[in-house]
């Protein structure tokens, strides 16, 4: 029986994997560093982190999201962005790192990837500082602050990556940045090349110059016209891939070169009156339709968790069942 590590490497490069990989089950997922940046827990409302960008997670809600009214958004005239934004320090002695170090050292990398996580992404952390409306329409009305901006957070991000190469060594990177909503993009290939493949061909190409083997990159949304962007950055598993993509497509077109994961929308096993019925069909669905190559079966959540109690635990156990019929 290979190990989770292994059938991971099989699945993606085509090989011969003996079970689906079950969600993120590979994945040791590495939180933490010395920057203490303040996140809102499920329920908290207005959290300032080291940015200056107020977040808040309310009740009933996936995930935590900006506050952007007049009094907490950060950057209020995006041509005067350098008097509103100072990125936070990143660098720390390596007294201040031993506790991640000893953390990292702990994980079997026999069996697991020792994966780095980051979020926002350079989008994201685009929206969070000028809201996404202004930020949207910045792309066409301000494009040298725009390019400034996002040159000034890919600087950030690497030496972000710098300092986790450095101090934790990472086999996989696992980073975060919603490029869409459900039905399209939030920006057209043609800009989204412009505008977003230097940095990310920098920052990953950084990591897996320094030892990452695996970049996995969540975005939870339609990006399907994106994924020859994504190939050419140099993502190995695009994660949160919803059903409007249409995965097995996506599969038989750029499988090889990228792979999957995801093929479940969080919304539709996810919710309050989820039952076992219901799970078990969206796996079936999804793992007869994709096959065993280039393909990992996971619902679009961006976590290895879910929002109401036993939903993730479920899916693993349908999974873990199609791969006996299967395998």
């Amino acid at each position: 029986m290979l190990t989770k590590r292994q059938n991971l490497l099989e699945t993606i490069r085509g090989g011969k994997p003996d079970r689906f990989v079950n969600q993120y089950e590979p994945f040791a997922l590495m939180f933490g560093t010395p920057q203490a940046s303040a996140q809102p827990s499920y329920g908290q409302l207005n959290v300032t982190d080291a940015w200056g960008v107020t977040r808040s997670w309310p009740e009933g809600t996936p995930g935590p999201f900006p506050v952007h009214d007049e009094e907490h958004l950060l950057v209020k005239d995006i041509t005067k962005w350098r008097d509103y934004v100072k990125p936070p320090n990143l660098i720390f002695s390596a007294s201040e790192w031993e506790p991640y170090i000893e953390m990292a050292e702990k994980i079997d990398r026999n069996e697991y990837f020792a994966t780095q996580f980051y979020a926002p992404g350079i989008f994201e952390q685009c929206h969070y500082l000028l809201e996404i409306s202004n930020c949207l329409i910045s792309f066409y009305e301000e494009p040298e602050c725009m390019h400034e901006i996002i040159d000034m957070i890919t600087e950030y991000e690497l030496t972000y990556a710098e300092q986790v190469c450095k101090y934790l060594k990472p086999d996989a990177l696992f980073h975060h940045d919603d490029w869409g909503s459900q039905a399209s993009t939030f920006v057209s290939p043609d800009m989204f090349e412009e505008f977003f493949v230097p940095g990310y061909k920098r920052i990953y190409g950084y990591y897996k110059s320094h030892g990452v083997e695996v970049v996995m990159h969540h975005s939870d949304s339609y990006a399907a016209t994106l994924v020859p962007h994504m190939i050419d950055v140099g993502i190995d598993i695009w994660q949160g891939v919803m059903k409007a993509n249409n995965l097995p497509e996506l599969i038989g077109k750029y499988g090889g070169q990228i792979s999957f994961m995801g093929g479940i929308n969080s919304a539709d096993v996810d919710f309050p009156e989820w039952t076992r019925e219901i799970v078990a069909a969206e796996v079936k669905r999804v793992c007869e339709e994709c096959g065993k190559l280039y393909f990992i079966p996971n619902a679009s959540q961006g976590l290895p968790m879910s929002n109401f109690p036993g939903v993730y635990e479920a899916l693993s156990e349908e999974i873990d069942k199609m791969s006996k019929i299967m395998f």
